[in-house]
Parts: structure tokens; sequence; C-alpha cells
């Protein structure tokens, strides 16, 4: 059976690590890292050269995790995501060429979007779970509030300006899914092969949003 799109961001919740990976060699240990701080789901984005190999490496070493191929642009993107493993795939904006890709690879896929009118779109498609990107702090915090109404049973992972001190404001929406974020393993890190510190950057959003749960 087919994952969903929606099924796959309700266990990425509370955080999508959006992962910028150079070196395929490094790329297990930084999946370890941070599905030792709690993480279930990964995106690999396509914007180096070694990402597919990164994530067919991921798939192979941790296959409890979920593992989707981001930043998809080209449709012929699709495809190749699907070979290298990528269990969902995920793209900054929506077209009808992407849309199209994505019914070909029979992936979940999450679609961008930013304006109503993106959002209808991606509804014509069929799409009931959309990335809002890029999300900026406080404005698209009230935007996300203002299109719970006319936009009913729609669900948004905002990516794209989501940091530590606004993920309650995001995660506390009800039309909020989970967020996206590089944050919790910013490319930095990854260079210095600081995996404790990616771990305690996961483990702390969790714990952060495990509070905002109990409260609720």
């Amino acid at each position: 059976m087919v994952m969903t799109m929606d099924a796959v961001l309700q266990r990425a919740r509370p955080v999508l690590p959006v992962l910028v990976i150079e070196d395929a060699e490094l790329a297990v240990d930084l999946a370890r890292a941070l599905h030792a701080g709690g993480i279930q789901v990964l995106e690999v984005t396509l914007r180096t050269s070694r990402a597919l190999d990164a994530l067919a490496a991921i798939r192979q070493a941790l296959p409890d995790l979920l593992v989707g191929a981001g930043t998809l642009i080209h449709s012929e993107q699709f495809l190749e995501a699907r070979d290298a493993g990528a269990q969902f795939v995920v793209s900054p904006g929506c077209t009808q060429r992407l849309a199209a890709a994505a019914d070909d690879c029979r992936l979940p896929y999450l679609p961008g979007v930013m304006t109503p009118s993106e959002v209808l779109q991606a509804l014509e498609f069929g799409y009931r779970s959309l990335k809002l990107f890029p999300a900026n702090g406080t404005t698209s915090v009230k935007m996300l509030k203002s299109f719970k109404e006319p936009f009913s049973g729609i669900r948004f992972c905002p990516t794209g300006g989501v940091t530590p001190d606004n993920l309650l404001s995001f995660l506390g929406l009800p039309n909020v899914a989970c967020v996206g974020g590089t944050w919790v393993a910013p490319a930095s890190l990854i260079r210095a092969r600081a995996w404790d510190q990616i771990t305690q950057l996961a483990r702390e959003a969790c714990e952060q949003a495990a509070s905002l749960e109990h409260h609720s």
C-alpha cells in the first residue's frame, strides 16, 4: 500500500529536516544523528551532485526512516529520485508538468505554494497536503491562520524561515502538520561532523513540540 503524503507529514511531526548533503560519505552518520534525536522522516534536497547517492545510502542503512527527495524542479528528477529509493518527493512550487511527473512516479508528492491562487491550483491537481514556501515568520503564521476557513481540510508544512524561536507558533496552528527546516542539521555542522550537536538540535525540537502537545 502506498503511503499518503498526509501520513508522511504526520509521521514527520514536528520537524522534517531539509538536508543539503555535499559529501555522500557523511549521509548515513547524519541520518543516524537525526534519528537518535527523534527524527522519523528526512528530506534530502537535490541541490548537490551527490544528493541521490546520499539518499540511496541512507535508505539502505536505515530502513526505519522515511526518506524523501526535495527541491525537485525538473520533471525528470521525479523518476531519478524514485530509482534512488525516495519514498516521497517535494518541490518548491507546483506546475502542471511537475504534477504529471509526480503522478508518473507514483510517490507521495508535497508541492509548494505561497498564495491562495497557488493553493487553488494544487487543489485542482488533487493535492491536500502542501508545503508553504517560503515561510517567513509571523507573516506566514498570520497567513496560515487566514487560510484555515477557506481551505478547510488542507494540511501545510511551512518551510524556509522556520526557526526554534517560531517553531511553536507554526506547530500550534491546526492546519500545520509539521514544519520543514535546515536548522536541525545546518551545512556547517554536517561539514564539521558534529553529530552530537545535530542530535541535540533534533531532540530540542522534538521536546519543544512535545511541550505543546501536553498543553493542548
